[in-house]
């Protein structure tokens, strides 16, 4: 196939996912058996963030495509800049890593019929009113619905919270749903199992946060919101602690008890089936007992310092699982990924949690570019639902561990499954 010209822009460009979509796309650039490899070898590429890394950064990480590459530095809160940016480069399509406003941002690129991708749902407005606090996630989400019908009616066309979860977990559970098609599942877990540390106990410093993703956004879901879940397509919220209580998760030999926390996939997926969703979340065993620990009084945390777990600062151990168990009357069916940090820095220069992410954003962005998917404003679960999407088939290039069983009996439902932490 001779090279097609696309102009991407990349909004957070200096942040951790961004890293790995730019690794991701350098070794697009360079494998001619890559589903995208004639777009991204000639294509133009503008990295754009409020605090921009050196010129020596990126030509590390990106010495095939650095040279088509230019860096810029503003605020995308001022969106009038965004929208000039847009113009002048001639974008063609945005991957928004950023934490910008989303319908801000999709609003400029709708109205200049730039296609666009992110993996969150983000509004600063709302981050920053303590009264939502622990709502913030129903409140953006019910932003973005208020103005979504509007933005859809351009032509142009979005793919919402394309990540990991939100994202690559819809694919996960509309694929392992064919395998019953005739009955809807009792339930559809989101669950996650990531019990990453640094192997180096000397490297684990007193007072510091640590997550394999930004520290902040988890804080947000660990502390600040309610546990929350879908039934009968209304969110339900647990008035209590997220670390009050956990949940149990049985994939096969595997169990481990998490904590239910907001997340965007448990809306759009309670939405669209009369089935009861939720994510099931587990972290180290130190930052579990860290949280637990400051239950009574969570504020000094967001003083601590934020470490995002970094393998170029020592080894990560643990690994990420990330997947989905359907719940049925008589058995349990699952999927899931897992990967090891361990495996993935010699070859990415990142994180596991990080890789898994950047392979539901390049999912999207193969799928924009390879496939004839109507003009509209997709979550991923409606992507796969209303058009003829070859999403999973092009994350799977770069997502190959995955794992599929099936329990002969059932933990029940969420609250069958909580047990109260002393």
């Amino acid at each position: 196939m001779p090279d097609q010209k696309i102009i991407l822009t990349v909004l957070g460009s200096a942040g951790g996912v961004a890293k790995a979509i730019l690794s991701v796309l350098e070794r697009s650039s360079q494998d001619v058996h890559d589903p995208i490899h004639p777009f991204i070898r000639s294509c133009r590429l503008h990295l754009v963030d409020q605090k921009q890394k050196a010129d020596a950064y990126y030509q590390s990480l990106l010495p095939r495509l650095f040279p088509q590459t230019t860096l810029h530095q503003f605020d995308l809160n001022e969106s009038g800049k965004f929208r000039d940016h847009l113009l002048r480069t001639k974008t063609t399509h945005v991957i928004d890593v950023s934490w910008a406003d989303t319908v801000q941002m999709l609003d400029c690129c709708s109205e200049l019929g730039v296609k666009y991708i992110n993996t969150a749902l983000e509004n600063t407005m709302v981050d920053e009113n303590e009264r939502l606090a622990g709502y913030s996630l129903l409140e953006r989400y019910r932003i973005f619905e208020e103005n979504r019908a509007r933005i859809a009616e351009r032509k142009s066309t979005a793919i919402i919270g394309s990540g990991m979860n939100p994202g690559v977990v819809q694919w996960m559970a509309l694929d392992l749903m064919k395998k019953r098609p005739d009955e809807l599942p009792l339930a559809c877990y989101i669950v996650e199992h990531d019990d990453s540390i640094y192997n180096d106990p000397a490297l684990i410093q007193g007072e510091t946060v640590y997550s394999t993703w930004s520290p902040e956004c988890f804080l947000d879901e660990a502390v600040l919101n309610y546990p929350m879940f879908m039934k009968k397509k209304l969110p339900l919220m647990i008035f209590g602690q997220v670390y009050e209580q956990d949940f149990k998760v049985t994939l096969g030999s595997k169990t481990f008890y998490g904590c239910l926390m907001p997340h965007e996939e448990v809306i759009t997926l309670g939405k669209t089936f009369d089935m009861e969703t939720g994510f099931i979340y587990r972290v180290s065993d130190y930052m579990t007992n860290l949280l637990h620990a400051y239950l009574e009084d969570s504020d000094p945390l967001w003083d601590w310092e934020h470490h995002v777990l970094d393998p170029a600062v020592g080894e990560v151990g643990g690994r990420d699982m990330v997947g989905v168990l359907l719940v049925y009357p008589d058995k349990e069916i699952y999927k899931y990924n897992v990967v090891a940090s361990s495996d993935v820095y010699p070859e990415y220069r990142t994180n596991a949690t990080y890789l898994q992410v950047a392979c539901g954003i390049y999912g999207a962005l193969s799928t924009l570019l390879l496939d004839k998917i109507p003009e509209g404003v997709y979550f991923v679960d409606e992507l796969l639902l209303q058009t003829e999407s070859r999403y999973g088939e092009y994350l799977c290039y770069y997502m190959r561990d995955w794992v599929e069983g099936e329990n002969p009996v059932s933990d029940g439902l969420l609250l069958d499954r909580m047990r109260l932490r002393p």
